[in-house]
């Protein structure tokens, strides 16, 4: 499932996302989302999330 979708987004939900610095070469980073970032409810590159290790990116697919 991709990650454009706010709805579809939960706390605590296993994710993969692009990390700022890893944009260029889409560079997966798996991670527990501790907060959700984006306000609106759909963003066409993912919405971004701060994971519970701290790291903030776009998230790219969900794994559940």
């Amino acid at each position: 499932m991709g990650g454009s979708i706010r709805a579809d987004i939960k706390p605590g939900f296993t994710v993969m996302i692009v990390l700022k610095k890893d944009q260029k070469t889409n560079r997966l980073t798996q991670g527990i989302v501790k907060d959700i970032l984006t306000k609106s409810p759909t963003h066409p590159h993912g919405i971004k999330v701060r994971l519970e290790s701290g790291e903030v990116g776009r998230v790219k697919e969900i794994l559940g």
